[in-house]
């Protein structure tokens, strides 16, 4: 195995993807001293990228070269995979790699393999939070890789993450935030359900909101999407399609274990109706308008 570069705190930080997550990462690390150097193909990104204080660069390639340490924000395992092809003719020997995608364990073993051959550190760093918990420092890490490159990177990973968990091996992490996200999601369609039964029993959805979070059903979705659901306040801070995309990625890993997943069945269908209805840009709180 190659070293591991020591992540200085006067080096910059590679940033690739400035949507919703990236955007929160970008501003979390700057806040903590380091400089980011961030690339996106969107035609609006430039400006996003600095209106945060970061410097567009032209390509993923010119990230690469530049930084020893480069943060991955993608939409899903396809992109990674497209943005290291890109990367690699430069990724320097010794260079760590953390990529916060929610991705395809299976894909994200072949990409460390990859990136591994050329001598460069790949962890699976996902995150647990919307944009709008990451930007303050709310949400969890769930990182898998090398204990050595863990120890390298934890500091960044506490720049914008309240807990840091190290999982395993490289592909742990993700696997680790689909099951997470298999229990948050299906939460949030419970509460979504039962916000929908309160008031076609006639009783004010504000009030059962008020008694699901004093009493033994309380989870945290109802602090974080709750009052979104009761407002139909949809803006999004982590969006609907995207949650459906994981739970896709969730069935095909518990087909591949083996694993029964009734619950997510039925969810995946009420995350395609919302996403055929034309909700899927919306925050992921607007499936309760799948029980309206």
């Amino acid at each position: 195995m190659s070293k591991v570069f020591p992540l200085s705190e006067t080096e910059s930080i590679g940033l690739l993807g400035y949507g919703l997550v990236g955007t929160a990462l970008a501003q979390r690390v700057i806040a903590a001293g380091w400089s980011v150097l961030a690339y996106d193909p969107a035609p609006e990104a430039r400006g996003r990228i600095e209106a945060t204080g970061a410097a567009w660069l032209a390509s993923e390639a010119e990230v690469a070269a530049r930084c020893s340490c480069v943060v991955l924000s993608l939409p899903g395992p396809a992109e990674v995979a497209a943005v290291v092809d890109r990367m690699l003719p430069v990724v320097r020997g010794g260079s760590l790699i953390v990529d916060t995608t929610t991705g395809d364990p299976d894909s994200v073993t072949a990409v460390a393999r990859r990136l591994l051959g050329e001598g460069a550190h790949y962890l699976d760093a996902t995150l647990g939070g919307s944009s709008r918990q990451i930007a303050a420092g709310e949400g969890i890490v769930m990182c898998g890789g090398s204990p050595e490159a863990f120890a390298a990177v934890e500091p960044l990973l506490r720049s914008f993450a309240a807990t840091v968990f190290h999982t395993g091996e490289a592909g742990s992490g993700s696997r680790m935030k689909l099951v997470l996200n298999l229990v948050l999601g299906l939460q949030r369609a419970v509460l979504a359900e039962g916000l929908e039964f309160a008031r076609s029993c006639g009783i004010d959805p504000q009030l059962a909101l008020a008694v699901l979070r004093a009493g033994p059903a309380y989870s945290r979705a109802m602090d974080s999407k709750g009052q979104k659901m009761l407002a139909e306040e949809f803006t999004p801070e982590a969006r609907l399609a995207q949650h459906w995309k994981d739970v896709g990625l969730i069935q095909k890993q518990g087909r591949a274990n083996g694993a029964s997943l009734p619950l997510t069945d039925v969810h995946e269908t009420l995350l395609r109706a919302a996403a055929e209805a034309g909700w899927g840009a919306l925050d992921n709180s607007a499936i309760i308008k799948v029980f309206q």
